[in-house]
């Protein structure tokens, strides 16, 4: 029986070597000691300039992050002029600016204005994208973006809407709505990449969150009101405005709590929320991101993957939030050092072909650009 199977096995064709899927892990070297001179120099020459220098300081962060990414033996550059991001910056302060002289002096033209910005989001969304794509490259071969301003609406506008007005029951809709609008309208070289996350795999992803919503909801509710109820004279005689006598006013401060006794109480029921609302919007970003990843092929051959633990990727965040917090910032550049490097570490490229030969191919059709092509790309609108 072995010799039989073994000669039905050799009659099999071979599998092409083309279609022997090899799979190239991305990687991050960057390190906290490079990225703090970086990062110190940013931060003061930002404060010196009233702002002005954080153009530039965002263009040196990219540079740096971008150029210690890297993906079978090569890495990232982002090619970006600060005098564009300068440019795109004056255009939305201005424009936040006008709004809010309008609002002041002329209500009625401000709050046009404000709902004509609520419109124009998708179209900075759409920009801001474009710009990104275009001011990155790999291998010397640009990226590009295709989106218009319709598909920016639906997945940011429309979708956003969705997600608040269902209480989060469609928010996977909205999520396949944004990846499929973010990484499918995106070119490599002139060639295609498509991303289209199924809506099963994305409620799969949104139960685990939806439900600590839930029971977080319950638990701090249930608490609240146990806390209530026990202390409940004490809140009683806190929140009692009636005099001790009739000649007493009744507008004595002495009778009325301190605003920080009422800031105490009011950061003390929002705060657990707060926590709940980010602890599993962490779950759910990372487990969309896998979805969507895995659902990302690039020029019909070649597919993305993602393995992010979704317990580790929250705790990484939360605890990089606690230490920039606690160290007055100092720790910034060590938290983002962290979740890059984490974060390329569960990222990786399937290839189904030899890479050298593929970027070679694209090289040769001329798709790598040259620096004229960012003369007539226009401004990144920070959105």
């Amino acid at each position: 029986m072995d010799e039989i199977a073994a000669a039905e096995e050799a009659a099999k064709p071979a599998q092409p070597a083309s279609y022997r899927l090899k799979r190239e892990p991305f990687t991050f070297t960057g390190t906290t000691r490079e990225y703090f001179g970086i990062w110190i120099v940013n931060i003061l020459l930002t404060i010196l300039t009233l702002g002005i220098y954080s153009a530039w300081a965002k263009v040196r962060r990219q540079r740096y992050f971008y150029g210690n990414t890297w993906l079978a033996g090569a890495n990232f550059e982002y090619h970006a002029r600060p005098v564009q991001i300068l440019i795109g910056r004056i255009i939305v302060v201005g424009f936040l600016v006008a709004y809010n002289i309008a609002l002041q002096f002329l209500p009625l033209v401000g709050g046009l204005i404000g709902v004509a910005f609520l419109f124009l989001i998708p179209f900075f969304v759409s920009r801001g994208l474009r710009f990104n794509a275009r001011v990155t490259s790999y291998r010397n071969v640009r990226f590009d973006f295709t989106g218009k301003y319709g598909g920016a609406f639906l997945a940011y506008l429309l979708g956003g809407a969705l997600v608040y007005g269902s209480a989060g029951i469609l928010a996977p809709l909205a999520s396949q709505w944004m990846w499929n609008y973010s990484l499918g309208n995106l070119k490599y070289g002139g060639r295609p990449i498509k991303c289209e996350p199924r809506l099963e795999k994305l409620y799969g992803q949104w139960w685990l969150p939806a439900t600590i919503l839930v029971i977080g909801w319950i638990v701090i509710i249930v608490v609240l009101v146990g806390l209530a109820v026990t202390f409940s004279d004490t809140l009683s005689a806190l929140f009692s405005f009636e005099p001790d006598s009739p000649q007493e006013d009744y507008s004595s401060e002495q009778d009325m709590p301190s605003p920080t006794t009422i800031l105490i109480l009011i950061y003390g029921i929002l705060i657990p929320f707060f926590i709940l609302y980010a602890v599993a919007g962490l779950l759910y970003r990372a487990g969309t991101r896998n979805v969507a990843l895995k659902e990302t092929v690039i020029d019909g051959r070649h597919a993305l993957d993602s393995q992010i633990h979704r317990g580790r990727y929250a705790w990484i965040a939360i605890s990089n939030l606690l230490a920039t917090l606690f160290t007055l910032g100092l720790l910034r550049p060590w938290a983002a050092i962290r979740m890059a490097k984490y974060m390329a570490s569960v990222t990786a490229l399937d290839a189904t072909s030899s890479l050298e030969e593929y970027f070679g191919g694209i090289q040769q059709e001329g798709a790598a650009v040259g620096s004229e092509y960012m003369d007539v790309e226009g401004f990144d609108l920070g959105f």
